[in-house]
């Protein structure tokens, strides 16, 4: 299974995912620039992404508790994502993220 993420620099890296693993952790395991402070409990935005528009309607909505803590994101998107609340599931094959930026 393979999750596609744009880097910063709009680099693109095709990683290797493991079903039942956070997105977030496949980034960070793949040792991409995230910083996921919280550790993939759903407290701060530093795991935010952008989820390509072909993939949006194929994942599960946001939950209120995500959308709380997006609020604090920067430069936030309809599109806009924790990666730390998005499973990896075969159905997510090819999904395709891009690294919000970062707080300044």
């Amino acid at each position: 299974m393979k999750i596609n993420v744009i880097d910063r620099d709009g680099k693109l890296h095709e990683l290797d995912a493991t079903p039942g693993w956070k997105v977030m952790e496949v980034i960070r395991e793949a040792g991409l620039d995230i910083k996921a402070e919280c550790g993939g409990c759903c407290v701060c935005s530093t795991c935010h992404v952008y989820v390509d528009d072909a993939w949006v309607d194929r994942l599960p909505g946001r939950q209120d508790e995500e959308d709380e803590v997006l609020d604090d994101a920067c430069e936030l998107k309809e599109t806009s994502r924790l990666s730390c609340q998005l499973l990896m599931a075969e159905e997510l094959d090819g999904l395709t993220v891009t690294l919000a930026p970062e707080w300044a």
